[in-house]
């Protein structure tokens, strides 16, 4: 194989790759980099061709609350689990739209699953964990122990060291 010799642009001319491969692997990366910040501009449920649930939680004295979007998804097909510390929500989306007219039939079918898993911490009360599920939204309350429940006890803040 004859050896290649890389000589520098003279000043003004525009850059060239060294190689077609390289060439290549640039645009590539390029295009990813474009595919990749185009995708973010959509709702997680259409990344990487799976359904991620859009997850809120929230925490006070008294409970955690997790809050998860799920559009399209009945609640016949989802699953909510607590062991070991960890809330696991698992469902399945199964939706089938059909339009019909004169000269059109359209028939549209959107399949997939999911799971989302979170570790609560410890002061969780295994027994009091519920959920709810209205208009496409998921809320899985998990009330905290009562020893992790404390009262609040105002400190007082003292002038000089």
């Amino acid at each position: 194989m004859a050896k290649t010799e890389i000589t520098k642009p003279a000043p003004g001319t525009p850059s060239r790759p060294r190689d077609m491969f390289g060439a290549m692997r640039d645009e590539m990366e390029r295009m990813f980099e474009r595919l990749e910040h185009g995708l973010a501009r959509w709702p997680s449920v259409f990344r990487h061709g799976n359904l991620v649930p859009e997850l809120d939680v929230r925490e006070n004295a008294t409970s955690i609350t997790i809050e998860a979007e799920l559009p399209g998804v009945e609640e016949k097909d989802i699953s909510v689990t607590f062991a070991n510390g960890v809330l696991a929500i698992r469902g399945e989306k199964k939706q089938v739209r059909e339009a019909t007219s004169e000269n059109v039939h359209v028939s549209e079918r959107s399949f997939g699953s999911f799971e989302r898993s979170l570790h609560l911490p410890e002061s969780v009360d295994e027994s009091k964990v519920e959920a709810s599920f209205d208009k496409g939204v998921l809320k899985v309350t998990a009330a905290k122990k009562p020893e992790a429940v404390k009262a609040e006890r105002k400190i007082e803040i003292k002038k000089g060291a």
